[in-house]
């Protein structure tokens, strides 16, 4: 006579396609390497001098790169005005570094010209000024990413092996 098969039951659809996804986000580099990985690489996407790009951009990369995902959206929204500030600083550079003249710039002016403009002459006026940006923010990304990298892994690592604080 032969044992009887068990199968194992099957998870169902919702735990399988949503509650097992999202938890694996939330558990996903929680090392300190890559957590400190995670911070260094979100502060320069979160730092794109695009706005209204940030979000995708560390999503994309969060996914590919299999990073913590809240722990990327946190920190695109806490940097969320130091990137306002860094625009016209990577414009400034961008500006330098093609050797073009300083282009008046303001928010208010590119967000009236863009509702009134198609998207063609929107970036008529402004594609130059957003290669400078983007130049600027290409150049400088990878040296940020390694000097927070190489500053946080070793603080993340003491951290992660201290024993826990008593109440």
């Amino acid at each position: 006579m032969t044992a009887p098969v068990t199968t194992l039951a099957r998870p169902p659809f919702w735990q399988r396609r949503v509650v097992a996804p999202l938890l694996a986000q939330l558990t996903q580099g929680v090392t300190p390497d890559k957590l400190s990985a995670t911070l260094a690489v979100g502060t320069a996407c979160s730092l794109f001098p695009f706005l209204g790009f940030t979000s995708l951009l560390n999503l994309g990369v969060g996914v590919a790169l299999r990073m913590n995902q809240p722990v990327l959206q946190t920190l695109n929204q806490v940097l969320g005005p130091l990137q306002l500030v860094l625009v016209v600083a990577y414009l400034r550079l961008g500006e330098f570094l093609w050797r073009d003249p300083p282009m008046p710039f303001s928010f208010s002016g590119m967000i009236g010209t863009f509702g009134g403009k198609t998207v063609g002459e929107f970036l008529a006026i402004f594609g130059r000024a957003g290669a400078h940006a983007f130049t600027a923010w290409a150049l400088t990304s990878p040296l940020l990413v390694a000097v927070l990298f190489c500053s946080l892994r070793p603080v993340l690592r003491r951290l992660a092996s201290s024993p826990p604080a008593r109440a």
